[in-house]
């Protein structure tokens, strides 16, 4: 299959939309850096580290949901200009507080499950927004440069940043995030208006339905379509079996591949530089190929990567396979979230996106759990990567065919 690549520009809207995200990536990415340092400068019991990385993460599995609904009764652009002003003002007091030497393990697991709720929203929110900035058409286009925006600010310009601004005054950090939100918020608040009409109340209720009742219709409109159920379902168990697998990785680089931890940090530096192309790549490749080949290709690289792993002990063989596998994560979520984009009517968008989040995350704390669990009582670090390649084997025969629905 070969299509014409679109070209030509995405607006003034799109671009404004796209600096608010590479400037809030940037952002979360120096405090995801700098969160841990601070935490480890307090405490050193492990238990609040995993607290303090758990807390922007644990919204997403209580809140996803109703966040979604909220985002379809919503002005979206209005609700994420809100959310990013709120998010700073979090960022702001604990900036302080960590300045005045008032900042404790509590206070900062609080303010980054403040933030998490805050992205439950804005996350929701800009990606039902984005099919009202650019052409249907261009929308793999579009996803693209964000992909490739958060891998740069995020998975690379952060990291060093964040450790740096933490060295220099451990404030800094955070207040250095809270001032891309506040940017992000101007960048955004210059959209046009793009209001959607809240969701009719059914005929006889007196009014608009519950939040529950909203949360049900997004439920069941992502079920009533097979390949939007079929694409959650395969996410979802991609990710227990790849979080099962990744959850000791870092014991696994030291025992399996005997690396120091700078060797680990860049072995996952590999799969960063994957996603980089891939995010580059999915527009043309998918041009060239197809949706459906491309989410085939995808599956068969997940189980490839896990036997690798399972079966090799040099380091430069699985920073092979993770740079691979990182130009296929970036190209599945391109292109699925370009299509969910596009067969999901606006008045949905939310509710939809947040219940293929709620696949996407759930399965990523299941299979977290599960990993941990299995190599514990294993006694090897290699048993969650067979068992994931095994996952991977069944997810791929199953649905092999059911993909072909993804070339619309």
């Amino acid at each position: 299959m070969t299509t014409t690549v679109p070209t030509g520009r995405l607006g003034r809207d799109f671009h404004r939309l796209w600096t608010a995200s590479a400037v809030s990536n940037l952002g979360d990415g120096v405090t995801m850096v700098a969160g841990p340092l601070l935490v480890a400068s307090i405490s050193r019991d492990p238990a609040a580290v995993a607290a303090a990385t758990l807390a922007p993460q644990l919204p997403w599995l209580l809140f996803a949901l109703v966040s979604g609904a909220l985002v379809d009764r919503l002005d979206r652009r209005r609700l994420i200009v809100a959310v990013n002003l709120g998010r700073g003002l979090v960022l702001a007091a604990l900036a302080v507080a960590v300045l005045t030497g008032v900042a404790t393990v509590p206070l900062i697991c609080l303010a980054f499950f403040l933030t998490g709720v805050g992205e439950t929203l804005a996350d929701t929110a800009s990606g039902a927004l984005l099919p009202s900035v650019v052409p249907a058409e261009r929308l793999e286009q579009a996803n693209s440069r964000l992909f490739a925006t958060f891998v740069i600010g995020n998975q690379f310009a952060a990291k060093p940043l964040g450790a740096y601004l933490f060295v220099l005054a451990a404030a800094l950090p955070f207040g250095f995030d809270a001032a891309t939100f506040g940017l992000a918020a101007l960048l955004l608040a210059l959209l046009r208006w793009r209001p959607v009409p809240p969701p009719a109340a059914p005929a006889g209720t007196g009014g608009r339905r519950s939040l529950r009742a909203d949360v049900a219709v997004g439920v069941r409109a992502l079920w009533a379509v097979p390949v939007l159920r079929t694409l959650a379902g395969s996410i979802a168990v991609m990710n227990v079996a790849f979080c099962a697998a990744f959850a000791v990785f870092v014991l696994y680089a030291r025992q399996r591949l005997g690396l120091s931890e700078v060797g680990y940090g860049l072995l996952l530096t590999a799969s960063a530089l994957g996603g980089l192309a891939g995010s580059t790549l999915a527009t043309r490749l998918r041009s060239r190929f197809g949706t459906p080949t491309l989410l085939r290709v995808g599956l068969l690289i997940e189980v490839a990567l896990q036997v690798v792993l399972a079966t090799t002990r040099q380091p430069w063989v699985a920073g092979a396979a993770l740079a691979v596998w990182g130009v296929h994560t970036m190209v599945w979520g391109v292109l699925v979230v370009s299509l969910r984009q596009r067969l999901v009517p606006d008045a949905l968008r939310g509710r939809v996106n947040s219940v293929y989040s709620l696949a996407d995350l759930g399965g990523a704390a299941v299979g977290t759990a599960l990993g941990g669990a299995l190599a514990q009582a294993s006694g090897s670090v290699l048993a969650p990567f067979w068992l994931a390649a095994a996952a991977m084997g069944v997810l791929t025969a199953l649905v092999w065919r059911r993909l072909a629905d993804t070339a619309g």
